[in-house]
């Protein structure tokens, strides 16, 4: 799989751009960042077609660049998962009052769950439903490329926020450790913020995972 990152919008929210090989040109989106006007001029610079875009969760920082997105695109495939879907409609715990207010985008093409398969762009990620930063915040696992997206759900050497509308700090800690601290030690983690790490350095070193 070739991963294009790219850091983007205020918050500076990791974007990933997924491509079955380097030559491929149709791609996968995870996460869109609070502004998307970098990611559609990476886009066209080196002449790719993103077909679908995956959202990790609801917050205003990784769905905002995406009515930009589908302005340009207009044809590409969202996908959220069913408990985080109103926040991409409305404006209710999307977090969208700390830039203003107001947000809302159309609807999600798709609804995942626990254990669903997206399979876009010639790239298959498996979803695991990882709630306790929103209700429904999901990882995204490839098997066969050691890879893992987990939106704010892990960072290195932390985790995400629990204090917002639907936070749990128990159930983030759960999930992590059933879901993700579970998968092979050398399987590389990429964050929504932050730089990459480690399952094993995770396991490994991370305070709020003793």
């Amino acid at each position: 799989m070739k991963i294009d990152s790219l850091i983007l919008g205020a918050y500076e929210t990791n974007c990933y751009i997924l491509r079955k090989d380097k030559t491929a040109k149709d791609c996968l989106i995870v996460d869109t960042g609070l502004n998307a006007g970098r990611m559609i001029d990476f886009l066209r610079e080196n002449k790719l077609n993103p077909v679908a875009v995956v959202l990790t969760h609801g917050h205003i920082d990784h769905i905002a660049g995406l009515v930009q997105l589908q302005e340009q695109y207009p044809d590409i495939k969202v996908y959220i998962h069913k408990l985080d879907a109103e926040m991409l409609t409305g404006s209710d715990d999307n977090l969208s009052e700390f830039i203003g207010g107001g947000f809302a985008a159309r609807a999600a093409d798709f609804l995942v769950d626990e254990g669903d398969i997206i399979e876009q762009a010639g790239v298959k990620l498996e979803v695991f439903h990882t709630p306790g930063h929103t209700r429904g915040g999901i990882c995204l696992y490839s098997k066969d490329d050691k890879i893992v997206f987990v939106g704010d759900t892990l960072f290195a050497g932390s985790v995400g926020r629990t204090d917002f509308p639907g936070g749990s700090m128990t159930g983030l800690v759960k999930n992590i450790k059933k879901k993700l601290l579970t998968l092979p030690e050398d399987t590389t983690v990429y964050p929504g913020h932050g730089p990459s790490t480690t399952i094993e350095e995770e396991k490994t070193n991370n305070p709020f995972l003793e």
